[in-house]
């Protein structure tokens, strides 16, 4: 049952197709004898076409081109950033060595200044117990002195009081005048 059916239209034309097996017919359209393929073919070169007159491609690639120009304005910016933070890393990375150094200088400096003083204070504390000894001694020195010196001055008076004791006792005028004479007599000869 081979059936060829056309179908005409003032423009419009439609193939039958013959389905296998006595199924169903699909009918293609067409029109002034192209196919949907064709038309949608024919329609993208028309658009394509429209697109080139205007010079719409041009007008893509201009504005392409400015957002590559600036994504490049701002790659150049980023790696002047960049480096102007590794330098600022590096100066700073320097800085804290110095610091680390100069606390490491002054932990030094304050540990040489820390042995200097507790020398000093050592040898101005036994200078010190040296001079209050010396001190000392010459205070104990002085009052023993003072002490002999009184003794001495106690045992002159009592010698001397007890001579005139004694003077008085034994020696009367006459026997001082003939000591007198006596000495007299000794200083001439």
């Amino acid at each position: 049952m081979a059936n060829h059916a056309e179908t005409t239209a003032p423009e419009t034309t439609a193939v039958v197709e013959h389905a296998p097996a006595g199924g169903e017919h699909h009918v293609e359209p067409s029109a002034l004898g192209m196919g949907p393929g064709a038309w949608v073919a024919l329609s993208m070169l028309i658009f394509l076409g429209i697109l080139a007159y205007k010079k719409v491609p041009a007008a893509i690639v201009g504005g392409l081109d400015k957002q590559i120009n600036a994504i490049r304005k701002q790659l150049d910016e980023a790696k002047v950033l960049r480096a102007e933070a590794e330098k600022l890393r590096a100066e700073y990375a320097a800085k804290i060595a110095n610091a680390e150094k100069d606390a490491a200088s002054m932990v030094e400096h304050a540990k040489t200044e820390a042995a200097a003083i507790i020398a000093k204070a050592e040898a101005d504390a036994t200078a010190m117990i040296g001079r209050r000894e010396k001190m000392a001694a010459d205070k104990i020195g002085a009052a023993e002195r003072a002490a002999v010196d009184e003794l001495r001055a106690k045992a002159a008076e009592a010698a001397t009081a007890a001579a005139r004791n004694l003077i008085a006792k034994n020696h009367s005028a006459g026997a001082d005048k003939a000591l007198v004479d006596g000495a007299i007599a000794g200083l001439v000869n």
